[in-house]
C-alpha cells in the first residue's frame, strides 16, 4: 500500500511539515506493510491544537441535540462499515476476528449511547436563602481537549474518550497510538461525514515526544485525557499540572483473580484463561496473577494448563489468539518469562514461541503459566502486557486478599467463590478501581465508571458514563436575581 493516510486538521486532510513515514506492520506478517501514516512535526501539532481553539467557542455554542445528533450519524456511520474496520484493526493490531469485532461493536456503542448524553447535560436547580432570587448551575466544556490513545484497544478508547468530549462541546485534538492508528482516523472520516463542524477534530499521526509533548504542553490545551504506561503517564500527568491544565491518566494493571476453596475450579480455571489470555494478554485489565487457595491450587493448576495448551494461535483473521503487537512487545514478553524462571518460577505451560508455518514470521508467543510464585518476585509485580499468568497459592482468604495488594497497582480484580461472605470482604478490602465477583477481571459496561488506585490511574478523573462527561465539563453557579 502505496497511499500515506493524511492528518485530520481543521476539517481537512492535510500533508504534514515533514517527509517522515510511519509504516504500519502486519504483527501476524511483519513483511506486510498495512498502511501508511504521517510521521508528524510539532509544527503539524500546533495546527491542530489552534484550530480546535478557534472554533471551540462556537461548538461549546451548538445546541446539545444538535451535538448528539452528529454523534448519532458518526456511530451509524461506522455500523456500516463494521466489517471493513473490524478487519483494518485485526490488520494494524493482530487482535483475533471476534475481539476485534467487539471492539468496533462497542466503539459504535459509545457513540450512540453519548448521543443521547449530549442533550441531557445542564445542571441542577437550589433552593435560594433570598427571596426573589433564582439559584442553579449549568455545565459548560472546559475548552480543547487533548487525548492520547494507545495501540491494545485503537478504536475503543479513543472512542470513550472523544464521544464524551464531543457531546460535552469540546474541541478535540487526537494523537492516536502509531502502532494501530489506522481505526482512529476512520473514526474521524466518520464524524466528517456526519457534519462535524471543521475542527471540532482534530487527528496527527506521530510521535509522543513530538506531537503528544506538544497536544500536552500548548497553552490553548485545557484538559489532557492519556491512557497507556505508568511510566509514560507519570510524564504526562506532571506535565500537564505543571502549566495547570485538568488531566486524567489511565495506566498499567497488574491484576488479580482469587480462586476461594469454594469455588467450581473448571469455572474459575475458564475465567482465569480468558482475562489473562484474551486479547494476547494486552489489556490493561488483562489478569497476570491467579491467587489460589492451597486447598484447590494443584486442580487449578491443570486445569489452567490444559486451557493454555488447547489456545490455537495464529493470525488473528482466523484463530482464537493472534500475535502481539510489535517485535518489542514480544522481546518484552520472552524477557519476563527468562526472569520468571532465573527467578525461581516453575514453568508449567507455554513459555516459548509456538511453532508451525503459519506462526514463524509474526509475534506470536505460546500462552504462559507459571507456578511456584513468590509475591516480591518481578513476574508478580510488574506489568507484562502479554498472555502470562503467575499462579500464588495462598493458605486462607486474608492471606490473598494480601496477597493481591502487594503490588504497587489497583486496576482490576476479581474472585471466584460461593461463599458471600467472602465475595463481600473482597468487594470491600481489595485496592481496585474495578471489583468483579465470578468473572474475569477483563470486560467494561461502558455506562459506569472506569479508573484505577495507585499507579494504575492518576485518581483525578474517571472515564465512561457520567463520569465521563464530568472530566469534559466545568460548572457555573448562577445566583439570577430578580
Amino acid at each position: 500500500m502505496s497511499e500515506i493516510n493524511q492528518n485530520y486538521v481543521n476539517g481537512d486532510w492535510v500533508q504534514s511539515a515533514t517527509d517522515e513515514v510511519i509504516e504500519v506492520e502486519n504483527p501476524a506478517n511483519p513483511d506486510e506493510v498495512v498502511a501508511k501514516y504521517q510521521r508528524s512535526s510539532t509544527e503539524d501539532a500546533t495546527a491542530a491544537v489552534e484550530a480546535a481553539a478557534a472554533v471551540a467557542d462556537d461548538w461549546a455554542a451548538t445546541p446539545g441535540p444538535e451535538r448528539g445528533r452528529i454523534l448519532r450519524e458518526a456511530g451509524t456511520l461506522l455500523a456500516e462499515r463494521k466489517e471493513e474496520l473490524t478487519d483494518l484493526l485485526v490488520a494494524e493490531e493482530g487482535k483475533a476476528y471476534a475481539e476485534a469485532n467487539g471492539e468496533v461493536q462497542r466503539a459504535i456503542d459509545i457513540f450512540h449511547y453519548f448521543s443521547g448524553k449530549a442533550a441531557d447535560l445542564g445542571g441542577t436547580v437550589k433552593g435560594p436563602s433570598a427571596t426573589d432570587q433564582n439559584l442553579y448551575t449549568v455545565q459548560e466544556p472546559v475548552g480543547v481537549a487533548s487525548l492520547i490513545t494507545p495501540w491494545n484497544y485503537p478504536i475503543a478508547i479513543p472512542a470513550w474518550k472523544l464521544a464524551p468530549a464531543l457531546a460535552a462541546g469540546n474541541a478535540v485534538v487526537l494523537k492516536p497510538a502509531s502502532a494501530a492508528p489506522g481505526v482512529a482516523i476512520e473514526l474521524a472520516r466518520a464524524l466528517d461525514e456526519a457534519g462535524l463542524p471543521d475542527g471540532a477534530l482534530n487527528v496527527v499521526t506521530g510521535s509522543g515526544s513530538t506531537v503528544g509533548s506538544e497536544f500536552i504542553g500548548h497553552d490553548a490545551v485545557d484538559a489532557v485525557s492519556f491512557t497507556g504506561s505508568s511510566e509514560v503517564g507519570r510524564m504526562v500527568y506532571d506535565q500537564a499540572t505543571d502549566s495547570g491544565k485538568r488531566v486524567q491518566t489511565e495506566l498499567g494493571g497488574k491484576n488479580p483473580t482469587v480462586v476461594s476453596n469454594s469455588a467450581n475450579v473448571a469455572e474459575a480455571a475458564d475465567i482465569v484463561a480468558n482475562g489473562g489470555f484474551g486479547t494476547t494478554g494486552q489489556s490493561c485489565t488483562a489478569c497476570s496473577r491467579a491467587i489460589v487457595h492451597k486447598d484447590v491450587y494443584d486442580e487449578f493448576v491443570a486445569e489452567l494448563v490444559d486451557r493454555a495448551e488447547s489456545i490455537d494461535i495464529g493470525p488473528g483473521s482466523e484463530h482464537e489468539m493472534g500475535p502481539q503487537v510489535s517485535a518489542d512487545e514480544l522481546e518484552s514478553t520472552l524477557e519476563y518469562i527468562e526472569i520468571a524462571e532465573e527467578e525461581g518460577a516453575t514453568l508449567a505451560a507455554g513459555g516459548g514461541v509456538p511453532e508451525g508455518s503459519e506462526v514463524e514470521s509474526g509475534y506470536f508467543v505460546e500462552p504462559t503459566v507459571f507456578t511456584d510464585i513468590d509475591s516480591d518476585m518481578r513476574i508478580a509485580q510488574e506489568e507484562v502486557f502479554g498472555p502470562v499468568i503467575a499462579v500464588i497459592e495462598v493458605s486462607d482468604f486474608d492471606e490473598s486478599v494480601a496477597v493481591a495488594n502487594d503490588v504497587p497497582y489497583g486496576l482490576s480484580a476479581s474472585i471466584v467463590t460461593n461463599d458471600h461472605t467472602e465475595a463481600n470482604r473482597f468487594i470491600d478490602e481489595v485496592e481496585a478501581g474495578v471489583v468483579k465477583v465470578n468473572d474475569k477481571t477483563t470486560g467494561l459496561e461502558l455506562h459506569v465508571p472506569f479508573g484505577g488506585f495507585k499507579r494504575s490511574s492518576s485518581e483525578t478523573w474517571r472515564e465512561q458514563g457520567d463520569s465521563g462527561l464530568d472530566f469534559y465539563t466545568i460548572e457555573k453557579t448562577v445566583y439570577d436575581s430578580y
